[in-house]
C-alpha cells in the first residue's frame, strides 16, 4: 500500500519486504514452468499453431528433404512411408539370421511379417542370388521397383510394389506363407531389439560405433 512522503505532499510506494519479494519470484517461476509444461493453454486459436496441428507459427525452417544416395535406398524409403499408412512398422537392412539381410522388413498390426526387396534396375535384380531364402522369414514377400522397371522378369508367385523415394503403391499381394509360431516369436523379439538398438544409436552418439558393430543374437 502507499504511504505519504515526509513533506506530506506526495505518496510513494514502499519497497516490498524480503518475504514478499520471494513470494513474487516463486509465483513467476511457477507461471513460467506452467507455460513450458502446458504450451497449448497459451497457444493462439489458430489450429495450425496447436500441438495437434501440422505446423507451429515460428521462425523455424523446415529441415531439407535429404534423399539417400543409393537408388535402392530411395525405394526403401518410399516403401516405408507407404506401409506406415497400413499401420506397419518397418526396419531397413534387417538381418533375420546371420548371412541374410533384407532391404525392408515390415511388422504388421497382427504380428505378420512382410519382406520387401527393392530393385532399381534389371542388373540389380539379376545380381540378387539370395532372395528366395528370404521367403522362409516372412508371411508375404514383395518386390519394390520403380514404374519403368521391366516387370516381366519378376517371379510370378511374389508380390509387387511400385515405389519411388516419396511413396509406394501395392500392385499385387504376394501369396501368404505363415511363419511357424516359434520362428515368429524369435523374429518379433529380434525386430524389437534391433529397433531399440537403432534408436539408442540415434540418441547417443557415444555408443553408435559400438552398436554399429554389434548384431543382436539370432
Amino acid at each position: 500500500m502507499f504511504r505519504w512522503s515526509p513533506d506530506n505532499k506526495t505518496r510513494i510506494l514502499p519497497e516490498p519486504a524480503a518475504s514478499e519479494m520471494l513470494i513474487g519470484h516463486w509465483k513467476r517461476a511457477i507461471h513460467e514452468k506452467s507455460r513450458t509444461r502446458h504450451p497449448h493453454r497459451y497457444a493462439p486459436s489458430d489450429p495450425l499453431a496447436s500441438p495437434r496441428g501440422a505446423r507451429h507459427h515460428s521462425n523455424m525452417i523446415d529441415p531439407p528433404d535429404i534423399l539417400p544416395q543409393m537408388a535402392g535406398q530411395q525405394l526403401a524409403r518410399g516403401v516405408a512411408r507407404a506401409l506406415r499408412g497400413y499401420d506397419f512398422a518397418t526396419l531397413e537392412e534387417f538381418v533375420p539370421i546371420t548371412g541374410l539381410r533384407v532391404d525392408v522388413m515390415a511388422l504388421g498390426p497382427k504380428g505378420e511379417f512382410w519382406v520387401i526387396e527393392c530393385k532399381s534396375s534389371r542388373a540389380d535384380f539379376m545380381a540378387d542370388a539370395k532372395w528366395h531364402k528370404y521367403i522362409d522369414w516372412c508371411d508375404r514377400f514383395f518386390w519394390a521397383v520403380p514404374p519403368d522397371f521391366p516387370r516381366d522378369i519378376l517371379p510370378q508367385d511374389t508380390g509387387l510394389i511400385l515405389a519411388d523415394a516419396y511413396g509406394a503403391e501395392i500392385v499385387a499381394m504376394g501369396p501368404q506363407n505363415p511363419l511357424p509360431a516359434a520362428r515368429r516369436r524369435a523374429q518379433t523379439l529380434r525386430f524389437a531389439r534391433t529397433a531399440s538398438f537403432r534408436d539408442q544409436m540415434a540418441r547417443d552418439i557415444g555408443v553408435s560405433a559400438f552398436l554399429a558393430q554389434t548384431e543382436p543374437p539370432p
